[in-house]
């Protein structure tokens, strides 16, 4: 049966760095993953590469393409991505893994279209709480609105992100930051999908993923925790949440 890993979490919360340890620390079990490329409307970030992450194209583009060979659009916030099925087929037709990254809207969307099934699919979701944190911040005693922290969190890590990249900030930079930060809420609702989530405190603003000679920290842990998925292993730094979890 064909297998598809999906690694799935807010915007910043460290994907794309896990990606990237798992190819440099577990070479080997990295290598059994082949990347599905989707297409992207979005700039270009800084230290993102042209058909690695994504193939970068205008909407006009990727709406021609899908009318020619049937890709499938999903709106991700304010960016248009689609997916070539005929890739994903290729993938499988070759014996490999397929293996995607993104956001959790895609995963609803290959669902929808029919594209995950028949395929055995291990969906881990990357997130910047922990089940405990959550429980912590809902009980009446911390005063917080979970949404609202969420979103203060994750607008912290995307602002640091953005400032490392680009240095200065334009009222579009700014625009931005807000939309991915406001949509973190509601893509950690459908982390109880997932058959594993991740906490990772580490995101893409952290300089534990590759400023000092080792792996610190979360960094550390949740790509260990996500090799040790990957060859089917119990993982304790894993979690399973409950639907009830994230109202």
């Amino acid at each position: 049966m064909p297998k598809f890993v999906l690694l799935s979490g807010p915007s910043c919360v460290g994907k794309t760095p896990l990606r990237r340890a798992l190819d440099r620390l577990y070479p080997d079990l990295a290598a059994t993953l082949t990347n599905v490329v989707p297409y992207n409307s979005r700039e270009r970030r800084s230290g993102e590469r042209e058909g690695v992450e994504y193939h970068f194209r205008s909407r006009a583009e990727l709406e021609a393409r899908a009318e020619r060979d049937g890709s499938l659009l999903v709106w991700v916030r304010d960016d248009l991505q689609a997916v070539d099925p005929a890739q994903l087929q290729a993938i499988f037709a070759a014996g490999s893994t397929a293996f995607w990254e993104g956001n959790p809207t895609v995963i609803d969307a290959l669902e929808q279209a029919g594209a995950l099934a028949h395929v055995e699919t291990l969906r881990v979701f990357v997130s910047p709480l922990s089940r405990d944190e959550i429980l912590s911040l809902k009980s009446p005693e911390s005063g917080a609105d979970v949404r609202t922290f969420v979103t203060d969190l994750m607008r912290r890590k995307l602002f640091w992100r953005k400032k490392r990249q680009k240095g200065s900030l334009s009222p579009t930079d700014a625009e931005d930051i807000e939309t991915r930060a406001a949509t973190a809420y509601d893509e950690l609702r459908v982390a109880w999908k997932f058959d594993a989530v991740l906490p990772n405190h580490d995101g893409e603003d952290s300089e534990n993923w590759a400023a000092f000679p080792c792996l610190l920290g979360d960094a550390r842990r949740t790509v260990e925790a996500f090799a040790a998925l990957l060859r089917g292993e119990q993982c304790d730094w894993a979690e399973r949440w409950e639907r009830e979890l994230v109202p």
